[in-house]
């Protein structure tokens, strides 16, 4: 009987220590998955803003903010994603303007150059200059075109009542147009009177290329002058009224 008891007993007790012992491991089963579950949403959302960071802004929309707005519509780290993704659309714009700014120096034999001759005998009288990149490249061009108006000899003056900023490059795409501008002050007597004049394209330098020559157009092509001088080179067209 004593024995029965004693069987009992440890019977009882191993029991208890078996199911004590699963119990522990079923806990530490769980904290475990807790602990991973947590982990797995952290490495969820790295890998997000990783793949969003990876990609090129140039996937997103041509304005170069793309790679924020993909970053955005993506779930894990689209804040810390947004910024990166930002700077590599500014970087690809830079990008695009360095290869503009490593244009070439435009040739006279390559532009397309017209002259309208404005408000002939009134006050503001000047030929409009409009110089086209008829080339297959970008090239650029600076500082004022040197003319010379009919028969003279002398390129004119620059004007002292021009804006600053004449040292500056303006690049010409294929196609893309510059202006200046012609300003004739005519007094009414002993003045000089043409119908065309020549053009030559100043290097950064100053250097001045080849003359070529060209015709004025305009309601009265035929302009007179006692003085003149000329503007720099612009995007915008001068005295555009």
């Amino acid at each position: 009987m004593g024995e029965f008891i004693m069987t009992t007993y440890r019977a009882h007790r191993t029991a208890r220590c078996a199911a004590l012992a699963a119990a522990t491991a079923a806990l530490a089963l769980g904290l475990t998955a807790c602990g991973a579950g947590g982990d797995s949403k952290a490495d969820g959302a790295d890998h997000a803003a990783a793949t969003t960071q990876s990609r090129p802004a140039s996937h997103g929309n041509d304005n170069g903010n793309g790679g924020v707005e993909q970053a955005v519509s993506t779930k894990g780290g689209a804040e810390r994603a947004a910024r990166p993704a930002a700077a590599m659309g500014a970087a690809a714009r830079i990008a695009g303007t360095s290869t503009t700014a490593g244009a070439r120096p435009c040739r006279g034999d390559e532009m397309l150059v017209t002259a309208v001759h404005r408000f002939a005998g009134q006050p503001g009288d000047h030929l409009l200059l409009t110089a086209s990149n008829e080339g297959a490249t970008p090239c650029w061009v600076t500082s004022y075109p040197a003319v010379k108006l009919g028969d003279d000899a002398a390129a004119l003056p620059h004007s002292k009542k021009d804006a600053p900023g004449g040292d500056k490059r303006i690049t010409l795409r294929p196609g893309a147009k510059a202006y200046s501008a012609v300003n004739l002050f005519d007094y009414g007597s002993n003045h000089h009177t043409a119908r065309s004049f020549a053009l030559a394209l100043r290097g950064a330098d100053g250097h001045v290329g080849p003359f070529y020559s060209v015709d004025a157009k305009g309601h009265k092509p035929q302009f007179s002058w006692n003085e003149a001088d000329v503007l720099n080179w612009n995007t915008k067209k001068p005295y555009d009224f």
